[in-house]
């Protein structure tokens, strides 16, 4: 059964920063691309990053250059180190791992959903 949880969420001002951790079990890790999304209230989920098994990255254009996703695969985690932090990054992040990366994009269907973490950035 795999399972994704994250971590790493919490309260920072505009500018701050904060690194989430995905940490998976239950499946090849290595093996596996690994995408990471978030959900404003009201809003859809949508992919902010994600990383290929070969590490291969693809991001939104609304954080390339302030995000940077990695992957441990020692330690079955993926990590989002997020700067420059602004209030229009709040929503609830969630991971998905074991989707498709394919083309330079990735694709959640398939793969399987942590239970989110929420991040919350104040002006």
């Amino acid at each position: 059964q795999v399972q994704l949880v994250e971590s790493g969420g919490g309260l920072v001002q505009a500018g701050g920063s904060l690194r989430l951790s995905c940490q998976a079990s239950g499946m090849r890790f290595r093996d596996n691309a690994i995408g990471w999304y978030r959900q404003a209230p009201g809003k859809q989920r949508d992919m902010v990053a994600a990383i290929s098994s070969r590490g291969t990255t693809t991001y939104a254009d609304s954080v390339k250059g302030r995000f940077t996703i990695s992957r441990d695969n020692a330690k079955n985690t993926v990590y989002l180190q997020m700067n420059s932090l602004s209030p229009e990054d709040t929503a609830v992040y969630y991971c998905n791992g074991g989707g498709t990366y394919w083309g330079g994009r990735y694709y959640s269907s398939g793969g399987s959903w942590g239970q989110g973490t929420q991040v919350t950035v104040s002006s």
